[in-house]
């Protein structure tokens, strides 16, 4: 599961996607059982708008596509270091 969130949403709260990803870390044995990432954008809302953000975005959900679904080993952004 790829978690995102923006910081600034006020349609759902950040604690809703910390209590998620927290589940998801509190039931993983295995990591490869239970693959999951978290994607935190500090000034963003509901919609990821800024170009820059967007840009991650999308690479992010196209690797963790890429990989979970395609089964190809994708690097995540460069931008997430």
């Amino acid at each position: 599961m790829l978690v995102i969130h923006g910081d600034k949403d006020y349609r759902v709260p950040i604690g809703e996607a910390l209590r998620l990803w927290w589940e998801l870390q509190a039931r993983q044995q295995d990591p490869a059982d239970n693959p999951h990432r978290f994607l935190y954008f500090p000034d963003e809302n509901h919609w990821i708008l800024k170009p820059q953000n967007s840009v991650v975005w999308y690479e992010t959900v196209f690797a963790f596509l890429s990989e979970h679904v395609l089964g190809k080993e994708t690097p995540m952004p460069d931008l997430l270091g």
